[in-house]
């Protein structure tokens, strides 16, 4: 039985692979998470799997659980926010320290979650501390792969389209930013996981681009979520700079934010990722986007669980 050790488990890419690999007979799973109302949650739906709740940031007793494990997923990230540190405590401090303890313990493989943001013209505090990251993974010298999935949506999404397909239901009025015609490449989760588990199975290396095959215009990715879910809300596109202010009074008033001014920064950048054959490279199945938004947002068990920010 091999341990993999999963830290950020009790977010988006987390709680979807533990929903992959819960059941495996061959994989003793052991997650680690900071946040307190999601670890919690963690432990209501995963109950047959333990987790350790501690900030990866500080030098603690989460340590230790890094003793006799087969491989890491090093997950946590820190992806929305108004403060810098935090941006450097979860994405740079916390993997400084997982990657020593990983050395202390002779664990000698690791699945790197990065970003396509490292590839993109956004000069922000996720895409710097996600490159700062991926010169960790490569100094490390231990063998690992680096994945760089695009905005993904799947079960649990707390931010992005998770967030927004909420608002649907509790506004009559959901607007678009501008004409909404920024091209977007979106990663079913579920296909992400996938490529995961290959990796930890094959001990893959190498760096690679994980973005969505399918390319969508954020508005026309919002109307197809609309009609999947079928909320009460109504579409309406509002000017951009209207929609900026909104969200800076918004900030104002939210210390955290799900959707930032620096986001729909991101959101407006004209840019296309690389699409390379990972169904190919992985061995695993890509699941195209209208039965992905299905699964995501009418599954009876986990379509409806929603995470705490």
């Amino acid at each position: 039985m091999r341990k993999i050790i999963v830290t950020g488990a009790a977010g988006l890419v987390g709680l979807n692979l533990v929903a992959r690999l819960k059941d495996r007979a061959d994989l003793s799973l052991v997650g680690i998470d900071k946040h307190a109302a999601n670890v919690a949650l963690f432990r209501k739906i995963f109950p047959q799997v333990p987790i350790i709740e501690a900030d990866l940031a500080q030098p603690g007793a989460w340590e230790e659980a890094f003793a006799g494990a087969d491989a890491v997923v090093i997950n946590q990230a820190q992806i929305g926010g108004l403060v810098e540190q935090e941006f450097i405590d979860n994405n740079v401090v916390a993997t400084r320290r997982i990657l020593s303890a990983m050395a202390a313990h002779g664990v000698d493989y690791f699945v790197g979650i990065s970003s396509s943001v490292v590839n993109s013209r956004a000069d922000d505090f996720y895409t710097r501390s996600k490159t700062a990251q991926e010169a960790l993974y490569e100094a490390s010298g231990i063998d690992h792969v680096v994945l760089r999935p695009t905005l993904m949506f799947g079960w649990f999404d707390r931010k992005h389209l998770g967030w927004l397909r909420r608002f649907m239901d509790r506004t009559p009025v959901f607007p678009i930013p501008g004409d909404g015609r920024y091209l977007r490449q979106p990663l079913y989760v579920g296909d992400f996981v996938s490529i995961i588990d290959a990796s930890l199975r094959t001990r893959a290396t190498g760096v690679h681009d994980i973005s969505g095959h399918e390319k969508v215009t954020y508005g026309d990715l919002i109307a197809m979520i609309h009609q999947t879910v079928k909320p009460r809300a109504r579409l309406v596109h509002i000017p951009y700079t209207l929609f900026w202010w909104l969200l800076w009074l918004y900030a104002r008033l939210d210390r955290k934010p799900p959707f930032t001014t620096s986001q729909l920064e991101a959101l407006v950048i004209p840019e296309e990722f690389p699409v390379t054959d990972w169904p190919g490279t992985f061995g695993v199945a890509r699941t195209p986007l209208p039965r992905a938004l299905e699964e995501t947002y009418l599954d009876p068990a986990y379509g409806q669980v929603a995470l705490a920010f």
